[in-house]
């Protein structure tokens, strides 16, 4: 998860590719973003998941995080 109703994925094949995935009442938006964008959007959700002091969550995005971007 990302935000509130927004969740993100990427491709299979060599993780360049991003789609944001956001649901309310109407249905479900797909966006394209880039893996630049993406990386700046799961930096925030670490540092909002370190500063609420949910160390789980942190640690399984953490993980995510490193495989993807490092």
């Amino acid at each position: 998860m990302v935000d509130e109703n927004q969740e993100l994925f990427t491709t299979l094949y060599a993780q360049r590719l991003f789609f944001l995935v956001a649901s309310d009442v109407k249905g479900m938006k797909f966006q394209p973003i880039g893996r630049t964008e993406a990386r700046m959007m799961l930096e925030n959700r670490l540092r909002n998941l370190r500063r609420t002091g949910q160390s789980q969550e942190y640690d399984q995005l953490q993980s995510v995080f490193q495989r993807t971007f490092q």
